[in-house]
């Protein structure tokens, strides 16, 4: 009987264990998918995007071919003869990402700490959800907005300024859209960064005298630092990356680069969308060609937001370090000579001595609570 037990358990465990090493292996399968993607989508980019510079294209009955250096360093699109330069497309769309995170970066982490620590739990359930239904809004939708809405305000907002806008349509516009879009993400990637924080912290901070103003920007916000700049840098990819609503405000600029927040403006997904149902031939390759740029301006940027997160930590540990070593200096080592009792007596205020203090039949005299004195003996 026990036999026949045994052996039903090793039947079950055999079991149990192929069945793990088929679900292990379909998902390292699923994984290794997901990570292969990646490199087949910029493989194809790549493929795509240098065929302009390599080949040549018959465009008006005359064969050319695209300058690497003018599309690089180029202040005009659409141009044939200065091949399509994206040089001020590059500026530009770095200048409104920079912007758009200037705007949205405060306003979606003070949004979590708000929600967190400064609302009671209904307040803040009821922010949360609008915050993620803000995120889930189709980028078409904002484009409409921002068409229909911003594009005046910003019109309006001109000509107090004596500037004529095309409209509305300008960097302002494109920095408003895209910072209603960015805000839903690092928000949410900051309200989890925020709740990861250990409690001891915050209960520490205020135990030792530190209002809760205090607590949350010098202990909180610094504890979660870390998921707070992958909310910045998913913010970043979002601003930019975004194509349909920038399409939709920016103006799409033929020439720049454009700084003036009130003129149009062009990106490099703009770019890569307009007009891409009617080109053909050199005109649809060249935008893979932007699209290679993009993928590199947004691999930079996530390099720099990286390095500056590390260069923070380290400057933060340093600072640490050497005041701690200031505190440490301030005490008295062991390596430091003790006084004698009568430099320790005559350093003391509580003492009242004669020059003759350690003299024999000499007692000290300390004054009581009570303004008398009140003498002892010193030991002979």
């Amino acid at each position: 009987m026990k036999q026949i037990e045994k052996e039903t358990l090793e039947k079950r465990i055999q079991r149990k264990t192929k069945a793990d090493k088929i679900v292990r292996s379909l998902l390292f399968a699923l994984c290794f998918f997901s990570s292969i993607l990646i490199f087949i989508v910029i493989f194809f980019i790549v493929l795509k995007g240098i065929k302009p510079f390599i080949s040549t294209y018959t465009v008006s009955g005359e064969e050319t071919r695209v300058n690497l250096v003018n599309f690089l360093f180029g202040n005009e699109w659409h141009t044939l003869e200065k091949g399509y330069g994206i040089g001020y497309i590059i500026l530009n769309t770095i200048y409104i990402a920079l912007l758009t995170l200037l705007v949205a970066g405060p306003i979606s982490i003070l949004s979590a700490l708000v929600i967190l620590r400064m609302t009671n739990k209904i307040i803040g359930t009821i922010l949360n959800g609008a915050i993620e239904i803000l995120g889930a809004i189709p980028s078409v939708i904002y484009g409409m907005f921002g068409l229909g809405f911003i594009n005046n305000v910003v019109k309006n907002l001109s000509s107090l300024f004596q500037f004529q806008s095309a409209g509305g349509m300008s960097t302002l516009s494109s920095v408003l859209v895209l910072s209603m879009m960015s805000i839903p993400t690092i928000t949410v990637l900051s309200i989890s960064a925020i709740k990861a924080v250990d409690p001891k912290l915050s209960s520490a901070s205020l135990a030792l005298g530190a209002s809760k103003s205090e607590t949350n920007f010098k202990v909180i916000l610094p504890a979660a630092k870390n998921g707070i700049f992958a909310g910045l840098i998913m913010g970043l990819s979002r601003s930019l990356g975004e194509a349909t609503a920038v399409s939709m405000v920016c103006g799409n600029a033929l020439a720049g680069p454009t700084f003036n927040l009130f003129a149009t403006t062009r990106t490099l997904t703009s770019t890569m969308l307009t007009g891409l149902g009617e080109a053909s031939g050199l005109a649809y390759d060249i935008r893979f060609s932007v699209g290679i740029m993009l993928i590199l301006v947004i691999l930079l940027s996530h390099g720099l937001l990286n390095l500056m997160k590390n260069k923070l930590a380290r400057v933060s540990k340093l600072k640490s370090i050497q005041k701690y070593k200031k505190e440490d200096s301030s005490k008295i080592s062991f390596e430091t000579p003790l006084p004698t009792p009568s430099q320790a007596l005559q350093s003391s205020p509580l003492f009242s001595y004669s020059p003759s203090c350690f003299s024999k039949d000499t007692s000290i005299s300390i004054p009581s609570s009570s303004l008398e004195t009140t003498t002892w003996p010193l030991p002979q």
